[in-house]
């Protein structure tokens, strides 16, 4: 079994930033495609960002791109959201998710593609 931990989760005001982390099971991490994915109350869960096992491929939603990056560190087993220029429609819950990949250029934007699913952490924007 493998398993995600989110954190970093906060309040913060609209035009400001935040980052979370997410931890994987030790030696694990460079197995998997990692991504993150926001569910807001009352909308359905909404793919925010992707990374290839290997770091270089990435890719986010429209909503996101420019303002937020995605980055991983294979050595710590770890995986980050660096989220710019926060507006309130950011308020939701955060999950981090981990899916097998055989390539390591391969990445996902599907949650269906994903095998394991840390709890989530809340991030609140104010305006």
């Amino acid at each position: 079994q493998v398993h995600v931990v989110e954190s970093g989760g906060a309040l913060v005001q609209a035009g400001g930033s935040l980052s979370l982390s997410c931890a994987t099971s030790e030696g694990t991490s460079s197995t998997f495609v990692m991504g993150w994915f926001r569910q807001a109350p009352g909308k359905e869960r909404e793919f925010v960002a992707t990374i290839s096992r290997s770091g270089d491929g990435t890719y986010y939603s429209r909503s996101v791109r420019g303002r937020f990056t995605i980055s991983r560190d294979n050595t710590k087993s770890a995986v980050y959201l660096h989220m710019n220029s926060l507006k309130p429609e950011d308020t939701a819950v955060y999950y981090c998710a981990a899916g097998r990949a055989l390539y390591t250029d391969t990445y996902y934007t599907n949650h269906a593609e994903y095998d394991y699913w840390g709890q989530g952490t809340q991030v609140t924007v104010s305006s």
